[in-house]
């Protein structure tokens, strides 16, 4: 099973075997209210029948169309509707299966970019400490989650990381974005100075920094890695994964901060996690640079066999059509200061070190046990499920809370209520 600890689930198992909008229900039947989204994926709840249906219907009338040198009507009609929502000239989509296949997808589109260009000696990649970009050997060197990198040889050559921008006793308790942070954008300058910008390719991070426990980017940070990464001639990659379609009450994060990176990579949401999909938007500019040579030859020579798989097509356009006619990247927009009221009310729960909140996420850090890190947060995972019914993520001795974006005010109350009692029971 992946990323979990497979001998404690399999000596006392949390399993589910339906789900419908805001729950999840275990096989004897038993409601566990969904405090994840899934894995930040199902935003508009599940069992959705408007989805439901255009899968169904999709199925039955083109169930594969070869990806290579061929397509379907529904891969270019959801690509437009994306890029319709993305900002400025991101207006070319590539589609992939998953996160991490995007995060692999975005770096080699930036290599190859530069080799077209005729600048091929720029090949080192920047990520940032505590950073997730999916499991691929690109994302993981990217990546800054040392159990995701250390087992796994010395990765992919020449990358280097931005030091991670949470610091407890600068942000503790911040309400969105904190006012400490933005200066640690300068430490670009540091590494160009060190390897210099024509060997630099792209940098890659997160808006909010999510599988490690949120870590929302402090006011201004992005802005100046824009500018220092234009000044350096260095592409910028937003993965937003997590952070799209809705979750900062936005259709990208890009547009809150008002940055526009150069590849924005996307996974999670835009299916409402119905069927696998992933994908990269790529500037005007970057894909037109590829269409040069003979007509005939291929641009790129990257691929899936299952990118823009038709069913995953015919979920993406459901998906957008329910997020645009329920309104609801406005409603988690709305819904933001009453989420991040609620949930530092647990600053008062016991052993509680600190609360970082952005949009409708949050993660509670508390006193981990001297003995064993890592056993209070599975401890929490544990007896969320099994005591309290609701269903949490935790990342080390933290619980992260991601409600899908139909979650109304009582059942915010009711959640974090529950959460409450996790952190009291595990004290």
């Amino acid at each position: 099973m992946p990323f979990t600890s497979n001998r404690a689930f399999k000596a006392r198992p949390r399993m589910v075997a339906r789900a419908k909008d805001m729950y999840y229900y275990t096989p004897e039947g038993r409601p566990v209210m969904d405090g994840t989204a899934g894995l930040w994926c199902s935003n508009a709840g599940h069992g959705r029948d408007p989805i439901v249906q255009a899968i169904q219907k999709q199925a039955a009338e083109l169930d594969f169309a070869p990806s290579f040198q061929y397509g379907h009507p529904k891969a270019f009609e959801l690509a437009s509707r994306i890029a319709a929502l993305a900002p400025a000239d991101l207006d070319h989509v590539f589609f992939c299966n998953s996160g991490s296949e995007a995060a692999d997808t975005a770096l080699k589109i930036a290599l190859a970019y530069w080799n077209v260009r005729g600048k091929g000696s720029k090949t080192r990649l920047i990520g940032r400490e505590r950073g997730y970009h999916g499991v691929g050997f690109g994302g993981i060197t990217v990546g800054g989650i040392v159990p995701n990198r250390k087992f796994f040889g010395s990765l992919l050559a020449g990358a280097d990381h931005l030091p991670h921008t949470y610091n407890r006793e600068e942000q503790r308790f911040s309400v969105g974005e904190p006012e400490w942070g933005a200066h640690l954008a300068d430490e670009l300058e540091r590494i160009v100075a060190l390897h210099d910008a024509s060997t630099i390719a792209a940098v890659m991070v997160e808006p909010m920094a999510g599988s490690t426990g949120v870590l929302p980017a402090p006011k201004g940070y992005l802005k100046r890695l824009r500018e220092l990464c234009t000044k350096h001639d260095i592409l910028l990659i937003f993965d937003e994964v997590i952070t799209g379609f809705g979750r900062l009450g936005h259709a990208f994060a890009s547009e809150r901060y008002g940055v526009t990176p150069d590849l924005l990579t996307f996974a999670k949401g835009v299916t409402n996690a119905t069927a696998p999909m992933g994908g990269v938007i790529a500037r005007k500019e970057i894909h037109d640079t590829f269409m040069t040579g003979p007509a005939h030859v291929v641009e790129l020579f990257h691929g899936y066999t299952y990118s823009a798989h038709p069913l995953a097509c015919a979920a993406g356009l459901a998906t957008l059509d329910l997020y645009r006619d329920e309104g609801l990247f406005e409603r988690a927009k709305t819904l933001e200061p009453l989420w991040a009221e609620a949930v530092m009310s647990l600053k008062t729960k016991p052993g509680v070190l600190d609360i970082r909140q952005v949009g409708l996420t949050a993660a509670v850090d508390f006193e981990g046990r001297k003995d064993a890190v890592g056993k209070r947060g599975y401890d929490a995972l544990e007896h969320a499920f099994h005591e309290e019914g609701l269903m949490i993520r935790t990342a080390g001795d933290a619980i992260v809370l991601t409600p899908p974006l139909i979650v109304t005010e009582s059942q915010i109350a009711e959640m974090v209520e529950k959460a409450g009692r996790v952190i009291e029971a595990t004290a």
